[in-house]
């Protein structure tokens, strides 16, 4: 499907009074973790600070890294995990998971963290009123990687996950390695067959197989399940999703062991049929206690390619056998495993199947359960973010305007936090904006000349030519 060259970016839809007023943060390529109010100005920019992801923490203080490992020896190894002041100052640091000395490169220590983390406190890194990240001690969980090898699954080398627990001075404390859980996950022949043969192999470090490509992990924290009584959902306990294998699990933090788990097979049974296939999909976690819906899962359901099978016309090895081209944000009581909510492209209002690509973001990508009810969601490959209420309705809507040095707009994942997160800017002016009635909508100079009146404006405010917005009104002479 084609794409325009030109399209509005920024904030371009805000209902400020459907919408929860906060500040934005996300990642923005190249240039570091940006942070925009709710018109879409940015009132912070963390310069160079990676984040995979960011995430803002109360004081102003931010979570991202200095930099990544050489893509040649390793797979999305970021070299540390830093909390930053609002000037950029280091008040935390942690890169002693393990010593790489790849060739040609200065031999250092790295935390090769990817993907996620979580500070004590939260457990999920967004803000809840029930919970609050600690910054100035407590202990962080980390996803990181591992390189080693494990004949059970293949004889490739295989870049496998682990968790860790590292405390305020550094010390590691606790590690879960996933390829140690491998016959807990239920893999039929077929995928522990194509698994053996291709593991969903990387050219890093001369191959290596990304065989699970684990892209989220938090606690469950405080919830109703745990206070009924169902072990599973002990607050301590961790939930994951492997992206390669259309996986999500629950481990129990005192063993190891997986004690809730959906998928790879969504064929097993009655009530896995009517959720449909999860394919690729990121950011899961549970809703933290005190929002709207909390104890339910909340699910970026990529669609895109992944998983591991039988072959079929469209995965001749069975390698990522399972395809779809939408997405969906599901959110799930995991007791009874029935969709409580959802947005796919039904409820976005497009025609399906015909029009179900046009909310589609086959990487990246994530939602949050703000405070009000509404959710915001990363359609991420196109730098897309925006705010639904329970009913559907777009309340806030941003595009990212800044491309890489390949010429996307793509943002790895977003957080909306309170404006008192920073007090050090106080409340900015909310400024609605209307939808654009796009028929009327032209550039400047396209109109015929000297038709029609042009009328440029940002938000409710008329603005001079050097602005982005341009309405023609035809009942203007």
């Amino acid at each position: 499907m084609g794409h325009p060259t030109i399209y509005p970016t920024g904030v371009t839809v805000y209902n400020k009074e459907k919408a929860w007023g906060g500040y934005t943060l996300l990642q923005v390529n190249e240039l570091g973790a940006l942070l925009i109010d709710m018109n879409g100005r940015e009132v912070q920019l963390w310069k160079g600070l990676k984040g995979f992801p960011n995430k803002l923490l109360p004081g102003g203080f931010v979570i991202g890294s200095t930099g990544e490992r050489n893509p040649e020896y390793g797979m999305q190894d970021m070299l540390d995990l830093i909390q930053v002041d609002l000037e950029g100052n280091i008040i935390w640091k942690f890169n002693k998971t393990e010593y790489i000395e790849d060739k040609g490169e200065m031999p250092q220590w790295m935390a090769r963290q990817h993907h996620d983390y979580q500070r004590e406190g939260s457990s999920v890194g967004y803000y809840s009123p029930n919970s609050e990240p600690l910054v100035d001690r407590g202990n962080t969980l980390i996803l990181c990687h591992e390189n080693l090898i494990n004949n059970e699954i293949s004889q490739q080398l295989l870049l496998d996950d682990k968790i860790i627990e590292v405390n305020w001075e550094g010390e590691i404390i606790w590690e879960w390695k996933a390829n140690e859980h491998f016959n807990e996950l239920n893999f039929d022949e077929a995928a522990k067959n194509i698994l053996y043969r291709d593991p969903n192999m990387r050219p890093a470090s001369g191959g290596m197989g990304d065989w699970l490509h684990i892209n989220s992990m938090s606690t469950l924290g405080p919830n109703k399940w745990y206070d009924k009584g169902d072990e599973r959902f002990n607050p301590g306990n961790i939930i994951w999703d492997s992206r390669e294998a259309n996986i999500i699990a629950i481990i129990e933090k005192s063993t190891g062991k997986i004690v809730w788990k959906l998928g790879p097979n969504y064929n097993e049974n009655e009530e896995v049929r009517k959720i449909g296939w999860i394919i690729g999909q990121h950011h899961v976690h549970m809703i933290p206690r005190g929002l709207p819906g909390e104890g339910n899962i909340l699910i970026f359901d990529n669609g895109g390619w992944a998983g591991y099978g039988a072959p079929n016309p469209s995965s001749p090895t069975g390698r990522q056998n399972a395809k779809r081209d939408y997405s969906r944000v599901l959110e799930i009581d995991p007791t009874t495993l029935e969709i409580v909510w959802q947005y796919t492209p039904a409820e976005a209002g497009l025609i399906e199947p015909l029009d179900s690509s046009r909310f589609y973001s086959p990487f990246v990508s994530g939602a949050q359960r703000l405070p009000n009810g509404n959710t915001l969601i990363t359609e991420g490959s196109d730098g897309r973010i925006f705010e639904v209420t329970k009913e559907h309705e777009i309340v806030w809507e941003f595009i990212n305007p800044y491309k890489n040095k390949i010429n996307m707009n793509m943002v790895y994942r977003s957080y909306r936090y309170p404006y008192d997160w920073v007090p050090q800017f106080g409340k900015p002016e909310e400024i609605s904006i209307e939808k654009i009635d796009i028929k009327n909508f032209r550039v400047p100079g396209a109109a015929s000349s000297g038709a029609m009146k042009v009328s440029i404006i940002e938000g409710a405010k008329e603005y001079d030519s050097k602005g982005a917005f341009c309405v023609i009104s035809s009942n203007e002479k």
